[in-house]
Parts: structure tokens; C-alpha cells; sequence
């Protein structure tokens, strides 16, 4: 019997848009039921959509897979946002205070605000994650209760581009496809493959994919730095193309023969090795077009580290995505950082149940899109009603399967999300009009306000000139009284 309470996450990768559906159990485990596959290289570049079209065909391909697999129809689902473009730049709010009220959380909230008000010309801000409040001169992670005369709100803004983000919810809505959260996929990849130690101690977390490297910096349970440099896996079989092969076989090659770091004593000068049935090449000639391509990408993730930071990765770097595969890539990162502390992140924390041959391949490749699947906490699951099309001229044809549309979601506070996660572009426009709404409501207040209290020192005046009128009029009647 077909599972009636499953989360369905989509991941839009730079050679392949995965699709996968899965059920978590009471023991915290996930069993897989089904992944599918389409590939994304005309449509998507560098993890962000340049052909709308195509990729709306790509979705739907997969949810129209999805529920021939599952046998039912899918409500909503989760998809992870990444790619070229997003990156973290840091913000500093400040207020000054008396020091005789201690901070609230309402003040918070309000820096908060203030932060997501920041204009990013062309950008877009994804995510907000709070690092330390620093209170005169006292750092904190929370200084509600605190009394001083300034808190100073370190805020980490997580940026995209506007046109990147508005082309990723264009495409599920074209496809008619309703979006149950959409996730940053490095936080949840991050999630999926870090310990608590890990972040705790301050560790950097690289997926190496192919066209693009992500790179993550924790420190204190809190993220640091976030970037992605343009430059992946398939820049190394680019260059193999130089040998004058076609993409193809360079890759084989690569897969092949390929080693992030080989140590100059195993060179071996008289070594060939087979292009194709007529021409060789020297290994040491490949060994120097690979290691050329890692060093600039290793030299690209490092100089991403912020200075401060630098000395305090306790916890090493964790390597992880399809690129951790290469032969020796620990070694040239521990070559080139002098970081000695290097993990291989080739498959999830949590406990997968599956006879999927993709994900037991643990090869570092599954981890976002189950990471993603992970921070599923809504069914997606839907009734498929069997109706009956009719033709033009009236009569009953074929049974169509529909599933039932999904209402729309009320606007959320953007500083009440779960990390990681990102309003949608319906969401905002939404947000924004309650928000113009509420402006415009508190700006009637507060003219009503100002009239009554208008009114009132009228009827004040009124009532003090009727008063001294009447005091004037008592003193004439004494007067001629008096005469």
C-alpha cells in the first residue's frame, strides 16, 4: 500500500535536478521510497536557471515521476536554494540607549527589522543569521535583560540575486508546483554532514561540485561566512580538454587517471597514458593540468576564510559533494591550507533506509538532496480525485488523475522562520502589502489621534474663554451692584 505520509524534496544541481521522495520514522530514521532524475545542463549553470522553459519541463518531469512512483498525488515540496550569486556580507545595527531600562526582546526584534530593511542593490536577502550583540563592551548571543548605553546587533545577511531568485519561483509556479519551504541548501547540507562538535569548535564545510565549490565557515554554533566560487569539477575536465579530447572522454580520463596532489617522487618520467587507441600523453603532463586546476581551487576556498577566523578552525575542514571523490584531495588541501584536520564527508549523519544504488554509493553526491529531504516536517502527500474528461462535445472519454491544489500560505514573520529557511517570493509580496497595510492603518491612528487631541484643546479653549467671559460678567454685576 502506497505511503500516505511522505515529504518530497526537489534539489536543482548544475548538471541535474534530483527529485526524491521519503518517509521519516518514530526512531528518527528516513526510508527512501523514490529518486528520480533529470538532467539540467541546458537549463541550469553555475546552480541558478537560465532557461525558464526547460527547467519548468525539468520539474514537472520529476513530480509527474514522483507520483507514478508513489502512486499518489504530491501536495507541496521542498527545494533548496544555491548556486553562483549567493554569498554572506556582514551588517552592524546600532542603538543607543539610557542604560536605566535593561534591552528587550522587543528591541530585538526591531534591530532585526532594521537589518532586513538594508538595500542591496540587484540582491536579495535570503537569510538573516544573528552573530553576537555586543553591549558596550560586552559580547553576547543574547542581551535581553542587559542594561547599557549601546547594543551594537552583528547581523550575517545571506544574499542572492533578485533575477536568480525571482527565475527559481517562476519556475515552480509555471509548473504548477506549490513550494512547501524553500531551504538554502548549504545549511542543510550542513546539517546533514557537520557534528555538533564540529560547529561548535569552528570548522569550514567545502562542497565541491561540478561547476560550483560552496564554502561554509561555523564558529560557536554560528555561521561565519558563506560563499560559492564558480569553479568545480567540470573546470578540471575542461582543462583536460586541452589534450585535444572531446568532454566525454576527458571525463573518463579524470575519473581515471586524475590525483589532486602526487608527491614528485612518484612521477614516473617514462609513464604514458592512453587518450584514445592512437595517442598517449605523459602522466607527468596530466598530473600538471589537474593539480594546476585543484591548487587554484583550494588558493579560491581558502582566501574565502575570514582573517579572524583563520586560527580558530579546531575542528579542520570537512570536504564533501561529488568533487571529495578525487583521488588525494584531502592531501592538497592539507598541503596548501596547513589545515591538518581534513574529514571526507561522503554520506549523512542520519540513519537512511534504502535500496536505492545512488545513495548506498555514499559518495558524497546525495548528501543536500537528503539533507533537504531531512528538514521536511510537512506531509506532501495528496489524493489523486479520478475524474472523467470529457470531449468536445460533451461525452465522457478518458479517467484524469488531478491532485488537489494547495492554499495559498499566509505571509510569515521573516526573524520567526527555522534557520535556513527562505520566505518565497509570494510570501514577500504578500508580507510587503500587510505590511504597506499596517503602515497605512498606523498612519490613520495616528492622524484620528491628532485630530481628537486638536478637538480637544479646541473644546479646552472654548471652555477656558467661556470661563473667563463668565468671570468677566460676575465682575460687572458687582460693579453696578455696588453703584
Amino acid at each position: 500500500m502506497p505511503a500516505k505520509n511522505f515529504v518530497v524534496a526537489i534539489e536543482l544541481g548544475s548538471t541535474k535536478i534530483t527529485g526524491i521522495a521519503g518517509q521519516k520514522k518514530s526512531d528518527g530514521s528516513i526510508a527512501v521510497h523514490a529518486v528520480v532524475r533529470e538532467d539540467a545542463t541546458q537549463c541550469i549553470r553555475k546552480g541558478v536557471v537560465y532557461n525558464i522553459d526547460k527547467t519548468v519541463q525539468c520539474i514537472t518531469n520529476i513530480i509527474q515521476r514522483l507520483k507514478g512512483q508513489m502512486k499518489c498525488g504530491v501536495k507541496h515540496v521542498y527545494i533548496g536554494v544555491g548556486g553562483q550569486s549567493i554569498h554572506s556580507e556582514r551588517n552592524i545595527i546600532t542603538q543607543e540607549l539610557n542604560g536605566a531600562m535593561p534591552v528587550t526582546q522587543q528591541l530585538i526584534v526591531d534591530m532585526m527589522d532594521n537589518n532586513r530593511g538594508k538595500n542591496y542593490p540587484d540582491m536579495e536577502i535570503l537569510d538573516v543569521e544573528a552573530q553576537e550583540y555586543r553591549a558596550d563592551s560586552l559580547l553576547q548571543t543574547d542581551p535581553v535583560g542587559i542594561q547599557c548605553t549601546r547594543l551594537d546587533g552583528n547581523f550575517l545577511n545571506i544574499l542572492q540575486s533578485k533575477r536568480h531568485y525571482q527565475k527559481l519561483n517562476t519556475c515552480f509556479e509555471l509548473a504548477g508546483v506549490k513550494l512547501a519551504e524553500i531551504y538554502l541548501a548549504p545549511f542543510a547540507l550542513a546539517d546533514a554532514v557537520l557534528t555538533p562538535v564540529e560547529k561548535r569548535s569552528g570548522t569550514m564545510l567545502v562542497d565541491l561540485g561540478a561547476d560550483t565549490t560552496t564554502v561554509m565557515v561555523y564558529y560557536k554554533n554560528i555561521i561565519r561566512h558563506v560563499a560559492v566560487i564558480p569553479l568545480g569539477g567540470n573546470n578540471i575536465t575542461k582543462d583536460i580538454c586541452s589534450l585535444q579530447v572531446e568532454d566525454n572522454e576527458a571525463e573518463v580520463l579524470k575519473l581515471r587517471y586524475a590525483s589532486a596532489y602526487t608527491p614528485s617522487e612518484d612521477i614516473d618520467p617514462t609513464l604514458k597514458y592512453d587518450l584514445d587507441r592512437e595517442r598517449k600523453v605523459e602522466s607527468s603532463r596530466f598530473i600538471d593540468i589537474v593539480e594546476a586546476r585543484v591548487q587554484e581551487i583550494v588558493a579560491n576556498v581558502w582566501n574565502q576564510v575570514p582573517a579572524e577566523f583563520t586560527d580558530k578552525l579546531l575542528g579542520g575542514i570537512v570536504l564533501t559533494g561529488g568533487g571529495s571523490n578525487l583521488k588525494n584531495i584531502d592531501v592538497a588541501f592539507r598541503k596548501h591550507t596547513r589545515i591538518e584536520k581534513i574529514r571526507i564527508a561522503k554520506f549523512v549523519t542520519y540513519t537512511i533506509n534504502t535500496t536505492n544504488p545512488e545513495i548506498n554509493a555514499h559518495d558524497g553526491t546525495m548528501n543536500t538532496i537528503l539533507g533537504l529531504l531531512a528538514k521536511g516536517d510537512q506531509n506532501c502527500w495528496a489524493p489523486i480525485e479520478e475524474t472523467k474528461a470529457q470531449d468536445m462535445f460533451g461525452n465522457n472519454g478518458n479517467t484524469v488523475a488531478t491532485t488537489n491544489e494547495q492554499e495559498t500560505k499566509e505571509p510569515r514573520d521573516p526573524n520567526t522562520l527555522p534557520p535556513g529557511a527562505v520566505l518565497t517570493e509570494a510570501e514577500k509580496k504578500l508580507l510587503l502589502e500587510k505590511q504597506e497595510k499596517e503602515k497605512l492603518e498606523k498612519e490613520m491612528e495616528e492622524k484620528r489621534l491628532e485630530a481628537e487631541r486638536l478637538a480637544a484643546e479646541e473644546e479646552a479653549r472654548k471652555k477656558k474663554e467661556k470661563s473667563f467671559g463668565n468671570k468677566i460678567l460676575k465682575w460687572l454685576s458687582s460693579m453696578t451692584e455696588e453703584e
